[in-house]
């Protein structure tokens, strides 16, 4: 089934904002200076951050791969509460579906985009980023291409569910 990316956009809307908070808040550690932060719109980005570009190069894919980390751990956080709650399905309620619904739509756009991806790119392209940068920016540069192709095939979706749904009841289950 197809669905056009702005359509997923807007229903995750809450995976988006986190996202671009990310890139913000890795710039802020970084102290890499913002210009404009569009947490979300409706079109094609559905968000971005314009910054200036960090001077080190690990920065520059730090800052780009941010949202990884923070939309994959608050997604978990914010789905744990409910999946403790779900764990006896007759318990749940509107609180544990919403909770759920942050936690998958946090998580599934925890992948950086291909616009990330190119950002990396043109750092690691540069001739003075070091051959150790090189080495693990480029992998991660194939990472991302692979996971906006996967992503056609709902591969973000899957993991949303994975990291919101499925390691939290995994979780439980081990101390339950």
């Amino acid at each position: 089934m197809f669905i056009p990316g702005p359509v997923i956009s807007a229903i995750t809307f809450p995976g988006v904002i986190v996202h671009e908070l990310a890139h913000q808040l890795f710039c802020r550690l970084y102290k890499v200076p913002v210009f404009k932060v569009v947490y979300f719109q409706f079109g094609n980005p559905a968000g971005y951050v314009l910054h200036e570009a960090p001077a080190n190069k690990w920065q520059s894919i730090m800052i780009s791969i941010g949202p990884f980390f923070l939309n994959t751990i608050l997604g978990a956080l914010i789905a744990l509460p409910a999946a403790l709650s779900t764990y006896n399905i007759d318990h749940s309620g509107f609180l544990e579906y919403l909770l759920m619904y942050l936690g998958v739509s946090i998580a599934m756009h925890a992948f950086p985009s291909t616009g990330d991806a190119s950002s990396i790119w043109r750092a690691l392209n540069d001739k003075d980023t070091n051959l150790f940068v090189k080495a693990v920016g480029f992998p991660i540069v194939g990472l991302i291409y692979l996971g906006a192709i996967g992503s056609f095939f709902w591969l973000d979706l899957l993991y949303g569910i994975g990291v919101a749904i499925e390691l939290p009841k995994l979780i439980i289950s081990h101390f339950v």
